[in-house]
């Protein structure tokens, strides 16, 4: 008989407080760390703030969309920085700087390699835009158009262009963990196939709504979902709308999160 789900989720929450790692810093109460066994190690996954997330995978620290509106104290500088795109809440210089260190690789489409503006000082970038792939410290990489359909401020301009940000599938070992980036549920993110983890964004009227982020999900199956960059949503709602679908949800307290 198959493991019932709360029983899965309390042994896996388990393992993920007993696991340790030299770059695991001591964590703020409400930060919440779990673990994913993958073919080539573990993989620690902790969501921060908003749309910030720190990986933690094969002795390397990967921060995505770092924002300094969230508590970083205590927390490793980055091996990996992963910027989505330009807005303020994803691509913040003073995160940037602070994260960094001299053999930081900065992973990005190409908006954001040409609004820092520092190389050689930043060091190595990576740039990978919408459809592209690349391996980055043994970790593939590729590129997922993040824009809006019908959201902005005015017919014909979106709040996200499309071409201007990338979601993003990262690969470590067999487990693909996809990051939506600000989008809405578009046709190249409905098409999605074998995600382990999948980061949504649902915050209207610049991302998907919950029940656009359900109906996302329930079209591309990830296997487990987070929830994140969800300010002013009801989870509960995003949950429900999955009932009875094979896709954990997990909701973890953001740090500046209702």
């Amino acid at each position: 008989m198959a493991p019932r789900p709360a029983i899965v989720l309390f042994a896996f929450l388990l393992a993920s407080s007993a696991s340790s790692s030299r770059l695991h810093a001591a964590s703020p109460s409400n930060r919440q760390s779990d673990v994913v066994h993958t073919s080539a190690g573990d993989l620690r996954l902790t969501p921060l703030y908003h749309g910030s997330v720190m990986l933690e995978f094969g002795g390397h620290v990967i921060h995505v969309d770092p924002w300094s509106q969230g508590d970083y104290s205590g927390l490793p500088p980055a091996d990996l920085l992963v910027i989505t795109h330009t807005h303020a809440d994803h691509l913040d210089r003073m995160m940037v700087d602070q994260l960094h260190k001299a053999s930081t690789v900065i992973v990005s489409p190409p908006a954001v390699a040409d609004t820092l503006n520092c190389a050689p000082r930043c060091g190595s970038l990576e740039i990978v835009g919408d459809g592209e792939k690349r391996t980055v410290m043994d970790i593939g990489f590729e590129g997922v158009p993040m824009y809006n359909l019908a959201q902005g401020p005015a017919p014909g301009q979106p709040f996200h262009h499309k071409g201007i940000g990338a979601g993003y599938v990262l690969t470590f070992g067999n487990t693909r963990v996809y990051f939506s980036g600000d989008t809405e549920c578009v046709p190249e993110v409905k098409a999605l196939r074998n995600i382990d983890i999948a980061f949504l964004s649902m915050n209207p009227p610049r991302t998907m709504s919950t029940a656009e982020a359900a109906a996302c999900a329930a079209a591309f199956q990830p296997k487990i979902v987070y929830p994140y960059h969800y300010r002013g949503s009801n989870l509960q709602d995003f949950a429900n709308a999955l009932g009875g679908k094979p896709i954990e949800v997990r909701i973890r307290k953001l740090e500046g999160e209702p």
